[in-house]
């Protein structure tokens, strides 16, 4: 049984779940496209993805261990949304003007939020490990699933999200050639892409692979999960390149 806080933490977080889609209809009917034409409008969407896939994932497994490595996050890149990057709502610049806009960013969001789930979890399965480790008496630890369970639940995430990101890079590939006339031309946001898919898939190699510990594969996820920051943050404001959408 949940005690009061934890369920109005829940409610709370649905709440604000509600808000950042109405925040997404609203500013989609502003523009009259899908929001997704800038990084202010991409961060609300990435932030939508990874709260939706810990509240739904929620509604059927005892989460509680893993909320704060979720939801922190997600409020702080709202926070970072709307105050360092917010953009004014305007037209699309003309290499977005496609249908693959809804096919490419979607595949990406959705795969967003798994992978921001699965950080969550790793994280919180090395802290749970370090803690268990050193003797703590913390009284939730005993309720922290084991790491065998974390294990699995980070990889399945992974998992489901890996083809969907893989979809993404093929569909963005696509969309440059309908685009830029070449499918591939090593431009930093596709290079970053494509590193991590890379690293994601060294993640599921070394999971199914004998003798690799759950911390050590979780560490490679982490890493991929870093590259996919690297590539919406560090690639968009400081490496110039044709898919320099940032707006800010």
């Amino acid at each position: 049984v949940r005690s009061s806080a934890v369920n109005i933490g829940y409610s709370v977080s649905w709440l604000a779940l509600a808000l950042l889609g109405a925040a997404l209809v609203t500013r989609g009917l502003a523009v009259m496209r899908a929001p997704w034409g800038n990084m202010y409008e991409f961060a609300l969407s990435g932030a939508f993805a990874g709260l939706a896939a810990f509240l739904v994932l929620s509604l059927k497994r005892n989460l509680d261990w893993l909320a704060v490595w979720v939801v922190v996050p997600v409020f702080a890149l709202v926070g970072l949304a709307v105050t360092v990057l917010y953009t004014e709502a305007g037209p699309l610049v003309p290499a977005l003007n496609s249908a693959w806009l809804i096919v490419h960013v979607s595949a990406a969001i959705v795969a967003f939020g798994a992978f921001t789930v699965a950080a969550g979890a790793s994280i919180a399965c090395l802290v749970i490990e370090w803690m268990r480790k050193r003797g703590s008496d913390a009284p939730w630890l005993a309720t922290a699933p084991t790491e065998s369970a974390l294990d699995r639940f980070t990889y399945r995430l992974t998992a489901f999200g890996f083809p969907i990101w893989t979809f993404a890079v093929i569909a963005g590939a696509i969309w440059a050639e309908n685009a830029w006339g070449r499918y591939w031309g090593w431009d930093p946001k596709e290079t970053w892409a494509l590193i991590s898919w890379v690293a994601y898939a060294a993640y599921l190699h070394a999971r199914v692979t004998a003798g690799w510990r759950p911390n050590r594969t979780m560490i490679i996820g982490l890493v991929g999960y870093a590259t996919l920051l690297f590539n919406f943050f560090g690639v968009n404001i400081l490496i110039p390149g044709l898919h320099s959408y940032a707006g800010i």
